[in-house]
């Protein structure tokens, strides 16, 4: 069978022929767009189709690139597919990042203010950074995103900074844009020396954002504070070159390899940075205040570029206790990015996580529940607790998840939600590095390919008790909140699923169960007698029967007369209409009878772990309640027996 990438048949059926052409696509893309010529060109062919987009500053262009990964909700609020694949629980710290750079591409001061991102580890600052980068780089081969620069340039610089200041007013009124910026002293002495000023023929081309060639995107990590050199980030003399320029002061003879220099028309990622030395902060803030850095021997260099910093809260706390650390902190804008304080969306990051791992741990089936649960642990550590009672924590999590807790209004969840009434959470506690690590040990433990979520809470539990960085008395609390996870949620979370599986299970004595019910709630509104089906006897309806089945539901004694009326005036509409009253009919009495039913039942689920040889019929019963926890609830056969085995134990306890 040939392969060919324009036969939709064969690529359909060959996953390697899709692949390989969709390589050829992103080949053919990436390639095309390239454009060069001298500036006069540029004037000509290039400027007068985009003069707005090729006068973009740096803030202006991210905001744009943000813009094409975003929709409107229309109240203004942005949903950006940017992050949605891979920042979970974090939507408000996204959303200020995102009105920054709108403010900052407006004009206002905003614009001339460091980011840094604050929070804890793990917390996606990094991760935050690296996709901007990435789509950074997507968005520049795009014709949307096209960037121009002068040819050869170590910065990267508009081509627009060779407009003579003379003539930039005319430009205003013939183009509509602003330019701001110098050319730099590299590309000056190039103008004088190659071309003798004529800046017309001046070599004009397309380049692309690219962090591994250094171009639209630059990077500094912090090293040893004694060691580190002003260097790394603005470049020095290029003693190779000065014997071939004559003059330490030419600027072809300087290194433009700092990470400044990267960066230009693009962004900076200043790793830790409170880290560095005082003189890289001012340096680094005059650069996002001014739009330029001094060396010695040149004048000033211009440079538009986004400083996108990020830092740890202990490094954070640190630098406040400085106060001659005032001026630096006026210039930066400081967006803190806390640990997520809903569970479901922390379950997503590890799920993330162990999707990214080795195929050893994603090979490996994970009850329903072992990251929710794993998740419930980690909010707890988060949540400040001070004095509140279990009850308390376990409401406060259950309505960080947006569900709904009885007795609890909405003003009382904004109250709950809100940041200045706990100022901390979110800051501290278990980070999602711990929980995976503790992961990964129970499924290097375990012999099967399969784990519980009482496996998942035994290796936290090994993982709290026997790490040295733990201090005694925060390790009580977090044994405390591993409890206080499997008796207040995931007892809840495997009795629902084994209540539901038992159920359909036994449907047929449902529906005996609700067709009793009907029969004693039309005995009683009529009040006439009932003759039991197996003495045929004449007798009372059975109330306490009745109420039995309505207390499941918390049917209120002043309120079970309305209920049982609502309950036969559907009943006979669906007589009418010709239909069965199934359990489907009525929600509120479906959930009654199987809550019912499940306690009736229990004997069933005992006889799983009894040394009792189960009949054929029950033995039938509890392995088609297996079958449906593997089918239907994300289980596998070892996981839904234990399942059982440990809900059987939860009920011998009741």
């Amino acid at each position: 069978m040939s392969i060919s990438g324009d036969d939709p048949v064969t690529t359909a059926q060959n996953p390697h022929a899709s692949f390989i052409e969709s390589l050829g696509d992103f080949t053919r893309q990436h390639r095309a767009g390239h454009w060069s010529g001298t500036f006069a060109q540029f004037m000509e062919q290039v400027l007068p189709r985009m003069p707005q987009q090729v006068a973009r500053s740096s803030h202006q262009y991210i905001w744009d690139m943000i813009r094409a990964t975003c929709t409107d909700d229309g109240e203004g609020h942005f949903r950006c597919r940017l992050f949605g694949d891979d920042l979970f629980g974090i939507d408000d710290a996204i959303d200020r990042v995102v009105d920054y750079f709108k403010a900052a591409a407006a004009g206002s001061e905003v614009g001339r203010r460091l980011l840094l991102l604050l929070g804890p580890p793990s917390g996606g600052k990094s991760t935050l950074v690296i996709l901007l980068k990435r789509a950074l780089e997507e968005y520049s081969h795009t014709d949307d995103g096209a960037l121009y620069g002068i040819a050869g340039c170590p910065v990267h610089e508009s081509p627009l900074h060779l407009v003579p200041h003379t003539m930039r007013a005319s430009c205003r009124n013939t183009y509509g844009i602003d330019i701001s910026g110098e050319v730099c002293p590299h590309c000056r002495a190039r103008l004088e020396d190659q071309y003798g000023g004529d800046f017309m023929q001046m070599p004009v081309e397309r380049f692309f954002v690219s962090e591994a060639g250094r171009s639209g995107i630059g990077t500094y990590a912090p090293h040893d504070p004694t060691t580190a050199d002003l260097a790394d980030l603005v470049g020095s003399v290029d003693l190779s070159k000065v014997a071939q320029y004559g003059d330490e002061g030419d600027p072809r003879a300087w290194s433009w390899s700092g990470a400044v220099y990267a960066a230009s028309r693009g962004v900076l990622e200043m790793i830790e940075i409170l880290k560095v030395k005082r003189e890289f902060l001012y340096l680094l803030l005059t650069l996002t205040q001014e739009k330029n850095v001094k060396v010695s021997r040149f004048p000033l260099i211009y440079l538009d570029e986004t400083i996108l910093a990020h830092t740890n809260l202990a490094e954070f706390r640190k630098f406040l206790q400085e106060s001659e650390n005032e001026a630096l902190l006026d210039r930066m804008v400081i967006i803190q990015v806390p640990y997520t304080l809903n569970y479901k969306e922390e379950a997503r990051i590890y799920k993330k996580l162990i999707s990214s791992a080795a195929p050893a741990f994603r090979d490996v089936h994970l009850d329903p529940h072992v990251l929710h649960a794993a998740a419930v642990f980690a909010i707890l550590s988060r949540i400040q607790d001070g004095d509140e009672k279990e009850v308390e924590l376990v409401r406060k999590v259950r309505i960080h998840a947006n569900e709904e807790v009885d007795g609890v209004n909405r003003a009382d969840v904004r109250r709950i939600k809100e940041k200045d009434k706990a100022p901390d959470e979110g800051l501290a506690g278990v980070s999602p590095r711990f929980v995976i690590n503790a992961l990964s040990n129970a499924i290097i433990q375990s012999n099967r390919k399969s784990l519980s979520t009482m496996d998942l809470l035994l290796a936290l539990k090994d993982g709290i008790e026997s790490d040295a960085r733990i201090d005694p008395k925060k390790k009580r609390k977090w044994v405390d909140y591993l409890v206080l996870t499997r008796k207040d949620f995931y007892n809840r979370w495997v009795k629902e699923d084994v209540h539901k599986a038992l159920f359909v299970s036994f449907e047929q004595e449902a529906q005996d169960l609700l067709n009793k019910y009907l029969d004693e709630v039309e005995a009683m509104l009529d009040n006439r007698q009932i003759k039991d089906p197996i003495t045929n006897e004449e007798r009372r309806p059975d109330e306490r029967f009745l109420r039995a089945v309505e207390e499941k539901i918390h049917i209120s004694e002043s309120g079970k007369q309305s209920f049982r009326q609502e309950v036969v005036r559907k009943a006979m509409g669906a007589y009418k209409r010709g239909t069965k009253f199934s359990l489907e009919s009525h929600l509120q009495l479906n959930d009654a009878v199987q809550q019912y039913l499940f306690e009736q039942r229990r004997d069933v689920l005992r006889l799983v772990s009894s040394a009792k040889r189960p009949d054929d019929d029950i033995r039938t019963k509890i392995s088609a309640v297996e079958k449906r926890l593997v089918d239907e609830y994300g289980y596998d056969s070892h996981s839904a027996r234990e399942a059982l085995n440990y809900v059987t134990t939860l009920l011998a306890q009741e």
